[in-house]
């Protein structure tokens, strides 16, 4: 089979991945100048954290999002699995006995067990929740790893290019435009996502630490060079660029609460993206004649994009249906 994609933020690259492996001939399009730079994927936190995320989200998202801890260390060797803290001020505990109930796979650390696992958060939490089986990456370290695995498969990725009618020599057109679909899915919506990345060398982390708040929740992860990622707002919005001052104060707030120390860190970059979500938060590959839709990921794009882009090359090659996942014109499946 004959497949071009369309897309080449992270949904797309996995797609593309998943229908080469079986053999298919493919290539890529994408509308930006560059690898993920008209997808939200570049400002994706990176965490890959089934069990931390079913304290919100569905027990299919655990499901399938336990793939991606065994897919991105093949495709990108520097993924880390060292884990996932989470805590909460001594005022808020109670939220983090909400998250205990919520989720699984997970342990209770004391202050002292804390500082063990992360020595720069002693002294600062009475108690945490240890997920050990989790993992995560750097999202624009990743998107050129699998890019780069794709193209010794000899897949091509042509940039600046936008399709508006399937060419002639193609037998299947996979969408993975994520919000840009919006045209032709009308249940599509956008969720808006506000991220900081800020400088601190005087902190080290080791891992994720998701900090609960009722109001303003917020997540760290590290990079290298003393890089942390901070993250992420929820706002029902197709907006995509605009960051708005309450957002930056908030999150700041919330990392200085983390640590003292990033009252003084260095403010590198402040950006904004809007997720694609179909109303019930859950992704969908929905296939209409000779176009496949994988869309919907929310704001599970690297824990999700696996799983959803092998069920769509299955679905595709072999006619395996996925209840409440695969669709074909319109109807569920």
């Amino acid at each position: 089979m004959r497949v071009l994609v369309t897309g080449a933020g992270v949904a797309g690259l996995t797609a593309a991945h998943a229908f080469a492996e079986r053999g298919c001939t493919v290539r890529i399009v994408e509308q930006g100048e560059a690898l993920g730079a008209a997808s939200c994927s570049r400002f994706a936190g990176g965490m890959l954290a089934p069990w931390c995320e079913r304290e919100s989200a569905e027990e299919r998202v655990a499901e399938l999002g336990q793939e991606a801890l065994a897919y991105w260390p093949k495709v990108h060797p520097a993924t880390l699995r060292h884990g996932s803290l989470v805590v909460a001020p001594r005022r808020d505990e109670r939220e983090l006995d909400r998250f205990d109930r919520r989720t699984a796979r997970h342990r209770l650390l004391d202050a002292d067990g804390l500082a063990e696992l992360e020595p720069d958060l002693a002294g600062r939490f009475g108690r945490a929740l240890f997920f050990p089986d989790e993992a995560h990456l750097d999202p624009r370290a990743a998107l050129p790893s699998l890019a780069g695995r794709l193209e010794a498969m000899g897949v091509p990725i042509r940039f600046g290019t936008e399709v508006t009618e399937p060419p002639s020599d193609i037998d299947l057109t996979v969408d993975c435009r994520g919000l840009a679909a919006g045209d032709l899915l009308p249940d599509l919506r956008g969720v808006k996502g506000e991220m900081l990345i800020l400088r601190c060398p005087d902190v080290q982390l080791s891992r994720p630490v998701r900090m609960l708040h009722p109001r303003f929740p917020l997540y760290i992860v590290p990079r290298r060079n003393g890089l942390f990622m901070v993250g992420a707002t929820m706002i029902e919005s197709a907006e995509r660029a605009r960051v708005t001052a309450r957002s930056v104060v908030e999150l700041l707030n919330a990392a200085y609460t983390l640590h003292p120390a990033f009252g003084e860190a260095e403010l590198v970059e402040i950006g904004a993206d809007a997720r694609p979500a179909f109303p019930n938060n859950l992704p969908r590959v929905r296939r209409e004649g000779g176009r496949l839709f994988l869309n919907g990921l929310y704001r599970h794009g690297f824990l999700l994009s696996p799983a959803l882009a092998r069920i769509a090359a299955e679905f595709v090659l072999e006619g395996k249906q996925v209840e409440g996942i695969t669709e074909t014109s319109g109807g569920r499946t």
